[in-house]
């Protein structure tokens, strides 16, 4: 067909930014709709990028810009917010206006909703105020037809004046028609003016419902009564939060259980490479305290990430994103938003908690869609509460190790370990939101409408793909750019000595004592200071400082690392110890910076790198008292 697709920075884009063009006649196409409308999915179609999409409202709050050449015509797609009107009351709605009535664009492409058309027609009538350019995009027509609902798109067309595509955008059906739209619009060769774009005989705007009568057939009135049962079971007050628990209960299990394999197969894979890195720098030359830093530092270390972070990872995402693509997500925000009303916090809330699991930077970002400056100040200073993708290998590795046995029992037991630290999280997220909104955030909660999506079923291989690619292979990759440094680093310290002490033992020495406080020692304490670019390289930093501390012993399984643990002087209590700390301490530099950015403000930046700090600090410290004295 013609079409060739590239990325030209995918990223926040605020009104004012150049838009880039790669020849001058390009054509700019803004594509706007109201959330969850399959918006981002229209543009990674038409781009061929993969911006990542959800299936709930609220999930793009920043725009994105990308390239793509069709028939020779060159063509720049900007992927604004979505918003329900131009009248902003979000800072997202606020950025989409903004862009929307700033005319730098040719075309305004308007992607609407098959199954709730009529709700839409508010925003598209909004932006033919704006632009007589519009094309209208009706998306999800796959759905429409599964639920037998029929729209008479050229009727449509005709009433409203500009053209109509009809689009399915997930299999890429209609994305060629609305090129060609597109470029007809941009080009002046549409049919304008034989009908005034949606308004009446008076001369004044005609109505949503106008537009719409007569043009929507339901073949059964009660299409929609499918997903009203499963709602009454996943959002009852008697089912939903026991349905919500069992789901994450299984979401962790499937994950410890079924990580171990190839976690084994991993490392003997590595391990049997080491001996030949070794032999092969000799071979080149290399000195041999450069060969042992390379390979005893920054070649193990990354052989742990690979090996014990991978097989989480890649089993976790995918589960969870089947639960975001399925339409779940929002349910669980209904189930939880009478908790966060109670915190005189908004329900929303739970929305960019759900966002922290992914990335904490990316759950801050996503506070945007909370309409109060205070409640969106509450959610920004709490996402670090509950622990992100850099946390969970962690987290599933300490609770492998220490509390799950060889039986199918041991498994079970340590996923519903997990979903208790998972509670824990999300109740401490309650407990600060609520002690934000009596101190320093006093105010009552605000009410909202939250829009509930469809159920729909998870497409497996975009599903595995997207996981694997944006979220799997994202975090493993910034893993090994943040550990193979902070390998070389480790074994630098650990064997340069002043006064017969190494670096690493002076250091972790001086920490030592506060530490010890909070049931642990002065290494663990400073991989964690030290992993403040990343929290994935916190649990590389303490077993490659062990290992430098004693002999650089060979990391063999789960049994093996355990053991090297444990000669360093852990118990149970410092498994657990590490675990809550792990789950509550300082947010990361990358979510550090993103709320600076975001609120502004450094007081707010330091206000949320405190209180989950002392936080954590405080809980350990507690645990541990408890712990000897009993």
């Amino acid at each position: 067909m013609g079409l060739s697709k590239s990325s030209v920075g995918l990223g926040a884009l605020d009104v004012g930014l150049e838009i880039h063009k790669k020849r001058e006649n390009d054509i700019v196409a803004a594509l706007a709709g109201n959330p969850n409308v399959g918006k981002s999915t229209v543009f990674n179609a038409m781009t061929g990028l993969r911006q990542h999409t959800g299936n709930w409202a609220g999930k793009t709050v920043a725009s994105a810009q990308g390239y793509a050449c069709y028939e020779g015509q060159g063509y720049v797609l900007v992927d604004i917010p979505g918003c329900y009107s131009l009248d902003a009351h979000s800072a997202e709605e606020k950025a989409a206006g903004d862009f929307l009535c700033s005319g730098e664009y040719d075309v305004a492409v308007v992607v609407c909703d098959a199954l709730c058309l009529e709700r839409n027609m508010r925003l598209v009538l909004q932006v033919l105020e704006q632009t007589d350019k519009v094309a209208v995009c009706v998306n999800l027509m796959d759905e429409a037809e599964k639920k037998h609902i029929r729209i008479d798109l050229k009727e449509l067309e005709k009433r409203l004046g500009v053209p109509v595509v009809g689009t399915a955008a997930r299999s890429g059906i209609g994305i060629e028609e609305l090129y060609r739209a597109v470029n007809k619009l941009a080009r002046g060769e549409t049919e304008r003016g034989k009908k005034s774009h949606g308004r009446g005989k008076s001369g004044g705007p005609k109505t949503q419902e106008e537009i719409c009568r007569g043009i929507i057939e339901y073949e059964e009135e009660k299409y929609a009564e499918g997903d009203r049962r499963k709602d009454r079971f996943f959002t009852g007050r008697v089912t939903g939060i026991p349905v919500m628990l069992l789901l994450l209960f299984a979401v962790f299990w499937l994950t410890i259980v079924g990580a171990n394999y190839p976690s084994e197969v991993l490392h003997a894979f590595f391990s049997s490479l080491e001996g030949k890195l070794m032999n092969g720098l000799c071979w080149l030359g290399v000195p041999e305290s450069v060969s042992e830093m390379l390979v005893y530092g920054l070649y193990r270390v990354l052989m742990w990430v690979v090996s014990v972070m991978l097989p989480p990872m890649a089993i976790f995402f995918p589960l969870f994103t089947v639960l975001e693509d399925s339409g779940y997500l929002p349910r669980v925000a209904f189930n939880l938003d009478r908790c966060f009303q109670k915190c005189n916090a908004c329900g929303k809330q739970a929305l960019t908690m759900c966002m922290g699991f992914g990335c904490n930077a990316a759950g801050v970002v996503g506070c945007r869609i909370i309409d109060s400056p205070r409640e969106r100040l509450i959610a920004v200073i709490t996402n670090s509460f509950v622990p992100c993708n850099g946390r969970f290998p962690a987290l599933i590795a300490i609770i492998a190790m220490f509390f799950a046995g060889e039986r199918v029992g041991g498994s079970l037991g340590a996923a519903l370990i997990m979903t208790g630290v998972i509670l824990l999280g999300v109740g401490l997220t309650f407990l600060a939101s609520w002690f934000l909104s009596v101190t320093f955030l006093k105010g009552t909660p605000s009410f909202f409408a939250l829009e509930m999506p469809p159920y729909r079923r998870p497409q497996i291989g975009r599903v595995v793909i997207r996981s694997v690619l944006d979220r799997t292979m994202f975090v493993l990759g910034r893993a090994v750019l943040t550990a193979a440094p902070a390998g070389i680093l480790l074994w630098v310290l650990a064997n340069w000595k002043i006064n017969d002490m190494t670096l690493l033992s002076y250091f972790s020495g001086l920490l030592d004592i506060p530490a010890r406080m909070m049931g642990m020692d002065g290494v663990i304490l400073l991989a964690f200071i030290l992993g403040l670019p990343a929290n994935e390289i916190v649990m590389p930093i303490i077993i490659m400082t062990y290992m430098s501390q004693g002999s650089l012993m060979e990391i063999g399984d789960m049994n093996v690392l355990k053991q090297l643990l444990i000669a360093n002087g852990w118990t149970w209590k410092t498994a657990v110890s590490v675990m809550l700390f792990t789950l509550v301490h300082w947010p990361c530099a990358t979510t550090c910076l993103t709320i600076r950015k975001e609120t502004g403000s450094l007081k707010w930046t330091a206000l949320a790198f405190l209180i989950p700090a002392l936080s954590g600090s405080a809980i350990c410290i507690l645990f541990h008292r408890i712990t000897l004295f009993f």
